[in-house]
């Protein structure tokens, strides 16, 4: 398989990953802060969703046709991280839905070698291809389904993809309570 055809198939992979987290939760639970930062499940798609259309979008010239507010000048900062007053879960969904498909046409049309300019990184690195996008949208959607995983965890316990993951040991509450306090006490001990 080329990477042409492979590559795409890892963000996509990625971004179901982060999308699935939303899953059975409340609008609550999908906004609300669980870090001293606030990183919240909605914002971490909504900040996906922006960044997807900015690397694959602007950069290659083929910019979205879509205004995102919280962009622009005067902004509230990292905007871009949680759901503001009037933004649903469904606008941000569909939004994530909009720059998945934009970015897919874009990944479509254009040759790997394709040569684009990210005008928000230092001089020296602005000038890419459209192959180094890809692969850096590859990792940032996966770190981002990553602290995801760790959000969700903290909401409701859920871990990794679904109660049958294979690379999440199979516990009971009990056996995690009694695992957690090991390692605990093996922290406490360094």
């Amino acid at each position: 398989m080329s990477e042409k055809a492979e590559l795409p198939g890892y963000l996509r992979v990625r971004r179901a990953d982060l999308l699935a987290k939303l899953d059975g939760l409340s609008d609550y639970d999908v906004r609300r802060p669980m870090t001293p930062t606030g990183t919240n499940l909605l914002g971490l798609v909504k900040h996906v969703a922006s960044v997807q259309l900015g690397y694959f979008g602007e950069v290659f010239g083929r910019p979205a046709r879509r205004e995102l507010p919280w962009l622009a000048p005067g902004a509230p900062l990292d905007a871009d991280m949680w759901a503001g007053p009037g933004e649903s879960r469904a606008d941000i969904l569909e939004l994530h839905d909009y720059s998945a498909r934009h970015s897919d046409e874009t990944i479509e049309l254009l040759p790997l070698d394709t040569v684009g300019s990210v005008p928000w990184w230092a001089p020296e690195r602005r000038q890419v291809t459209l192959h180094q996008i890809l692969v850096h949208m590859c990792v940032e959607t996966a770190r981002h389904a990553g602290h995801a995983d760790i959000i969700r965890e903290l909401i409701d316990g859920a871990a990794g993809n679904g109660p049958n993951d294979p690379n999440v040991s199979q516990r009971t509450p009990g056996e995690w309570a009694v695992h957690v306090a090991e390692l605990e006490a093996v922290a406490r001990q360094q």
